[in-house]
């Protein structure tokens, strides 16, 4: 790990417990960063039906009359893309939007099930709740308002969209093809464990083939919020580490960029 690492670490920590978000944890000289955000850029991959793609536009870049360096950019995006949160809007009216969302829910315990050999069998694979039992046999119980990151390996395709997404036809979302949450473990961990989130290395808490989208349906009802398109799951333990999930605060938004990070003690 990095000095400049380590120190983003340490600084990150220090201001969540003094901020009260963490009232303790381990010493934050301990911590480790992984970044769990895939860049925006012209090759950020969107639902195939998305009317837009990431855009950004130089606006200056150059010496100044003054004699200084100035650069800006405008850039552009539909809501839901990239590594995004969904806020509970996106799906049950009502509910929490972006910047509705408390940021005690965006900085909670990770709990990370692994499946990426099943998912590596079976493209659409579905956990199960025989899955996080099992999961739970071995971990203890999923704790309340931790979030949940399923880690399928499908980050190993981006940005290959016919890879990633299944499908890469514009336009048609209908042959999509990628693991994800099932609707009975995403009910039990919404309904019984009483997560925060449910966040995923692919494109969507659902999985690819779904058109009903029930595992959004179930968690938006419960102000329970998504992350999709994360990357580096397969680095975080499978309970320990502390998520920060921090979108773009966007007013009335249904969804929004985020920069993910766990913080690990070493």
């Amino acid at each position: 790990m990095s000095h400049r690492s380590r120190f983003a670490a340490l600084f990150l920590a220090v201001w969540l417990v003094a901020s009260g978000v963490l009232a303790e944890g381990p010493d934050p000289a301990s911590l480790r960063a992984v970044d769990l955000s895939h860049s925006f850029d012209e090759r950020t991959l969107y639902w195939p039906t998305a009317p837009s793609r990431f855009s950004l536009e130089q606006l200056a870049s150059g010496v100044t009359e003054g004699g200084w360096f100035y650069a800006a950019n405008r850039f552009a995006a539909p809501e839901h893309g990239g590594t995004h949160l969904d806020a509970p809007l996106h799906f049950a009216q009502g509910r929490w939007s972006v910047d509705e969302i408390p940021v005690a829910r965006l900085v909670a315990a990770a709990v990370v099930i692994d499946v990426a050999k099943e998912a590596a069998e079976a493209p659409e694979y579905a956990l199960t709740l025989d899955r996080v039992r099992a999961f739970e046999a071995r971990h203890g119980a999923i704790a309340a308002e931790s979030v949940v990151l399923l880690h399928t390996g499908w980050d190993r395709f981006w940005p290959a969209a016919a890879a990633y997404l299944g499908d890469d036809t514009p336009g048609d979302a209908s042959k999509l093809r990628f693991p994800s949450f099932g609707t009975e473990a995403a009910r039990f961990l919404v309904e019984k464990r009483g997560v925060a989130g449910l966040g995923v290395d692919t494109a969507s808490i659902d999985v690819g083939s779904s058109s009903d989208f029930p595992v959004h349906r179930i968690a938006a009802t419960r102000d329970v919020y998504g992350l999709e398109n994360l990357t580096s799951l397969g680095a975080l333990p499978p309970v320990g580490a502390t998520l920060v999930a921090l979108p773009m605060k966007i007013g009335g938004g249904t969804g929004a960029p985020v920069r993910a990070v766990a913080l690990i003690p070493e």
